[in-house]
């Protein structure tokens, strides 16, 4: 275990110590830091600022699945969290692990963008009209099987990336089409350039996706409040605590072939927590669909019991061996 040796800040000092928010150095990344950055400066009325950290994920080609799944991009952040040299680190909620890191407090999920998938193809085609045969790219096992399971014939190819390096390789010709997160396009400006938002029926999103998360030491206790209070959003924490815990309960990583959604609604009796959940074969020829329904507050039970239903279907069977 890492050790910090950071002092605990007190409230006397916040406004005046600039408040360091750790990111990694993509577009996509420093973006969302500073959305996140912008409105900690409004609340808290403190300087905030970025400190790029370099991951494995970021300086690494191979494919994400071979390195441990999206949780590569996760640890170099909460390092230097640990050793004091940020006071926060903002993550893509879908790439933190299910399980606890000794240290670390989940200080806030802000409100979510949209958490569904998009294609981004040649000539304005959407998935069905693509041909049988096309080249269709994405870095996750877990849309790579939900693409397989379509039906559709497609060519489907691993690839790694920021968001342009993959729209280029479409606009380039060398491939058809990229399925990518719609959240993503949409936090720097690019969402007209889907050319089909997929509907979850087809495209169950990553436990998360679309969400961020906000750390901060678990032995500062009145910074975790500060940004609990000016950023976590209850509906969305409660959303994506379901999904992950279906994910946790699975034993699955980042990049298993798992998706999941959760959704709040207006009941007869108030709020009720929806959500739905698939477990693929690698090569997306079984699955195994389960849905289940809650209250809000009751997000990490909801969870739990769609994915003990999961596990008794065969669900841990499908996402444990990898398909030649």
């Amino acid at each position: 275990m890492t050790e910090t040796t950071a002092t605990p800040t007190t409230p006397s000092q916040t406004a005046e110590v600039p408040l360091r928010v750790g990111t990694r150095a993509s577009l996509l990344a420093r973006t969302q830091s500073e959305q996140v950055a912008a409105l900690l400066r409004e609340a808290l009325g403190r300087e905030v600022v970025l400190v790029e950290v370099t991951t494995e994920g970021d300086i690494s080609a191979a494919p994400l699945a071979s390195m441990g799944g999206a949780g590569v991009f996760v640890s170099a952040l909460r390092d230097a969290l640990l050793r004091g040299d940020v006071d926060l680190a903002v993550h893509s909620l879908k790439d933190l692990p299910t399980y606890p890191q000794e240290g670390v407090t989940l200080a806030a999920v802000p409100p979510r963008e949209d958490p569904r998938d998009v294609v981004v193809a040649r000539d304005g085609l959407t998935l069905g009209e693509l041909p049988a045969g096309s080249t269709v790219g994405t870095g996750s096992p877990r849309r790579a099987a939900q693409l397989a399971a379509l039906g559709l014939g497609l060519d489907v190819v691993d690839i790694r990336g920021n968001v342009d390096t993959r729209i280029r390789k479409v606009t380039s010709g060398e491939l058809d089409a990229v399925v990518l997160a719609r959240a993503g396009l949409a936090r720097i400006g690019r969402v007209d350039e889907a050319t089909e938002v997929l509907d979850p029926l087809q495209m169950l999103p990553a436990p998360g996706q679309g969400a961020l998360a906000v750390e901060c030491r678990s032995d500062e206790e009145f910074l975790a409040d500060q940004v609990r209070l000016a950023l976590d959003d209850d509906r969305t924490r409660a959303a994506v605590t379901a999904e992950r815990t279906v994910l946790n309960v699975l034993e699955a990583g980042c990049s298993a072939p798992v998706g999941a959604l959760a959704e709040i609604a207006e009941g007869d009796h108030g709020d009720e927590l929806w959500v739905r959940a698939v477990a693929l074969s690698y090569d997306g020829a079984v699955a195994v669909r389960r849905s289940a329904t809650g209250t809000p507050d009751d997000a990490v039970g909801v969870g739990q019991r769609l994915a003990a239903e999961m596990l008794e279907e065969g669900a841990d069977t499908l996402i444990s061996e990898r398909v030649s």
